[in-house]
């Protein structure tokens, strides 16, 4: 058996990947609604920033930084689960149980990174406000709905058209227009 070691830095900032067990399931963003809920009741019980994000239909990708004395990222990560798996479940939605008789919504495992240094954030950061581009699901970052990346535009971080406009010369060989 392996054993998996997750990086446990107090305060840390830490890249994560978090999936639906079916992959061809739409429910983060049905119900993203229920999702911003579970993600301000799990904030609520143990704090933590968001510092990027992006949910897709059927994963998601965050960078949370923790409070300095606390590296209890698993906690928040069943908490948010939870929550939503609760929220789902109550507005009536059909999830089918494992062979333990939990709900299989989410896949039981993450993906996770620790942030070492500004460049690593930045380049993580940029991973999250372009997924929904790498899926197909938009031709420009700043088109879709449910991304931090309109943060950092407000914020001035990053500019509007951060990723491409989403305008493809077909004569240019898939380069983007100027």
């Amino acid at each position: 058996m392996v054993l998996y070691r997750r990086n446990f830095v107090p305060g840390g900032t830490f890249f994560f990947t978090v999936t639906l067990a079916d992959r061809r399931s739409s429910a983060l963003v049905t119900h993203i609604d229920l999702l911003r809920n579970a993600f301000r009741k799990a904030r609520h019980q143990k704090p933590f920033a968001i510092d990027a994000i992006v949910i897709l239909p059927d994963h998601l990708h965050a960078i949370f930084t923790l409070p300095p004395d606390d590296s209890d990222f698993p906690g928040r990560w069943k908490a948010v689960k939870a929550a939503f798996t609760r929220g789902v479940v109550a507005a009536g939605v059909s999830i089918p149980c494992d062979h333990r008789g939990e709900y299989a919504l989410w896949q039981r495992r993450y993906w996770e990174h620790t942030i070492r240094d500004d460049r690593d954030f930045e380049r993580c950061a940029d991973y999250i406000h372009i997924n929904p581009v790498k899926h197909g699901l938009v031709a420009a970052p700043n088109a879709w709905p449910y991304s931090s990346l309109h943060r950092y535009i407000q914020a001035g971080i990053l500019p509007r058209n951060w990723g491409g406009d989403g305008k493809i010369d077909p004569e240019g060989f898939g380069e983007p227009n100027d």
